[in-house]
């Protein structure tokens, strides 16, 4: 690790801390662990991050990028609202199939124990999801030349986003073998309907 630009070092700390939160009943995530698994120091870690909590926030930052510029592209992509909206949860669920790790930190299971502004940016996460869900909606409203129906748009993005967070849930809590995309097509249609 010692001839690695300081960069693609802090990008491997965060990989192997992801890898880590894979295994949910493995070893508990302390920097010691971290460094072990890396074979280095505990201070080569914190040459590159403060504290465990600023790794966390590495970890906040790809899956807000990842998922953020995902939906932009999706919302760029689509016009009609509806499918907007499909689109947007398959790829939440999809996102937390390809990255394990990064659902423990999106459930917040990971953090128990952390610095709390780690959670809050989390929190901050769903409700830029949930926004962005209503945006959607709204478009399907417009589409379908309906009238005034802001409160059922919100409370259907509220309904979408609780639904992808139990899905998340259920995948974690299953030790990463329950899909979250199982079955998600014809679950997403009953919640557009």
């Amino acid at each position: 690790m010692a001839t690695q630009p300081s960069g693609q070092r802090k990008l491997q700390i965060l990989q192997a801390l992801a890898a880590m939160l894979e295994h949910p009943k493995g070893e508990k995530i302390t920097t010691a662990a971290l460094a072990r698994r890396l074979d280095v120091s505990e201070a080569a870690l914190y040459r590159h991050f403060a504290s465990k909590a600023q790794m966390f926030e590495g970890l906040i930052e790809f899956i807000e990028t990842s998922v953020f510029g995902l939906i932009n592209q999706i919302t760029e992509r689509q016009q009609d609202g509806l499918a907007q909206a499909c689109d947007i949860l398959a790829m939440l669920l999809h996102f937390a199939t390809n990255n394990p790790g990064m659902t423990r930190v999106l459930i917040g299971d990971a953090l128990v124990g952390e610095d709390e502004r780690l959670q809050q940016r989390m929190n901050g996460f769903y409700d830029r999801v949930e926004l962005a869900l209503k945006g959607a909606l709204r478009q399907a409203v417009a589409d379908a030349a309906a009238g005034d129906q802001e409160r059922d748009v919100a409370l259907r993005a509220s309904l979408m986003v609780a639904f992808v967070v139990g899905r998340w849930h259920r995948y974690a809590k299953s030790g990463f073998t329950l899909s979250p995309a199982q079955d998600a097509n014809a679950q997403i249609a009953l919640l557009l309907r």
